[in-house]
């Protein structure tokens, strides 16, 4: 069975976004992370930053890009769960992390954490329903 096939047989909440709907927020999302995440590592590398500052968002990245895999690939939904909910808490630890210096990283995070938020509480929906 193919991945959409699975995923398709599961059971979803009603307000569970459309697919296409899913793919477009993060392909707004994902700019905007390039962006500020890549800016907070060009100012580790000018000293600009403490290097520990980064550490939420290297964590987040990795969390983010297993979540696919996990999900889909492995098709396990009690680890997809502990997963985002990784990617969650790491985007509140980046916003905390650079407040300080770069409120504007901080503030761009807010839309991902929206968006993650509401991906969190579907997550654990449809793990719950599916266990």
């Amino acid at each position: 069975m193919t991945w959409i096939e699975w995923y398709n047989g599961l059971a979803k909440p009603s307000w569970t976004p459309a697919p296409g709907t899913i793919g477009m927020i993060w392909t707004i999302l994902y700019p905007v992370i390039i962006v500020s995440f890549g800016f907070v590592f060009v100012q580790a590398i000018r000293r600009k930053l403490p290097w520990r500052a980064t550490l939420p968002f290297a964590i987040n990245l990795i969390t983010n890009l297993l979540f696919t895999p996990i999900q889909f690939g492995l098709r396990n939904l009690p680890l997809a769960v502990a997963d985002i909910l990784l990617v969650w808490l790491t985007i509140i630890w980046c916003m905390i992390a650079v407040w300080p210096n770069y409120r504007w990283v901080a503030l761009a995070q807010v839309p991902y954490l929206v968006w993650v938020s509401l991906a969190t509480t579907l997550q654990i929906s449809i793990t719950r329903a599916n266990s």
